[in-house]
């Protein structure tokens, strides 16, 4: 999965930083195996996450941990509107494992 997030003005190291605590708890939750955090370099206000889960329901799974929507609930009133990205199957490459 891939998504991108756009802040309100001047917001984005604050979602910044919610989202790389979100990625600290989600490294922990079975099914991930990826929750990268990139800043775009020609859109101040955007944040992209890519994701690599093993499949949809342990990605569906993630969002009911409490820990999980109450970083959602913090990160919401920073967006400038609703996030949007792609869903992919990943058929292999460099940094995957098994």
């Amino acid at each position: 999965m891939t998504g991108k997030l756009s802040t309100q003005p001047d917001k984005r190291n604050q979602l910044a930083e919610i989202l790389l605590r979100a990625s600290r708890l989600v490294s922990t939750m079975p099914g991930c195996h990826a929750y990268i955090i990139l800043e775009d370099v020609k859109d101040d206000s955007a944040i992209w996450v890519f994701e690599i889960w093993d499949d949809k329901e342990t990605h569906d799974a993630s969002l009911q941990d409490a820990g999980v929507r109450a970083l959602i609930a913090e990160a919401m009133p920073l967006l400038s509107g609703a996030p949007n990205g792609s869903n992919f199957r990943v058929l292999g490459g460099h940094g995957l494992r098994g």
